[in-house]
């Protein structure tokens, strides 16, 4: 799979998600500016979250361990249809998705200097083969069962993305797990 760190727009948006603009994704993480974002969770028949770590190399919270899988949608894309296109290129497969809810936040990551202010939408789906993950993308991944990903998030925190983590308070709200 090729690499898929290229430079690309995002949708700026206000917070009834009205949009307003269209800037480059790194100008709009550097200024701070809200803009569209999807997550993805994939869970198996046996209950069990697929999460990845962020690849090593990425320009904004390189090697944290995140949701399935995110990104941004591109103008004219909807939510859904980016989320669709993002699951198959980061990790090869496709699945039917639902959407789950949507909230906005805004993360600073140290390392980088960046900072993430999004509105962003959660599809869930679930998946029960092989595949093969963009290794340009991400650095590992692992099924884990949700109880066991909160102990974890609960001892360890600065390891997962601060989206990751509303993400699983919000599901653990809607009894998803």
């Amino acid at each position: 799979m090729e690499d898929l760190n290229k430079q690309e727009e995002v949708v700026l948006v206000n917070e009834n998600n009205e949009v307003s603009g269209y800037l480059e994704k790194l100008d709009a993480h550097q200024q701070g500016l809200l803009h569209r974002a999807i997550s993805v969770i994939i869970f198996n028949a046996r209950g069990e979250m697929l999460i990845q770590q962020r690849g090593l190399k990425k320009y904004h919270w390189a090697g944290i361990w995140s949701n399935t899988c995110c990104s941004h949608p591109r103008k004219g894309e909807t939510f859904k249809e980016a989320a669709e296109r993002r699951l198959f290129e980061e990790l090869g497969f496709k699945t039917p998705l639902t959407e789950a809810f949507h909230f906005i936040y805004k993360a600073y990551d140290q390392p980088s200097g960046l900072t993430e202010h999004e509105y962003d939408t959660v599809f869930t789906g679930t998946y029960n083969d092989t595949f093969e993950f963009n290794k340009n993308e991400i650095s590992a991944i692992k099924w884990i069962q949700p109880a066991e990903l909160e102990k974890d998030l609960e001892h360890s925190p600065e390891k997962y993305s601060f989206w990751f983590k509303i993400i699983m308070n919000e599901l653990k709200n809607q009894k998803v797990f």
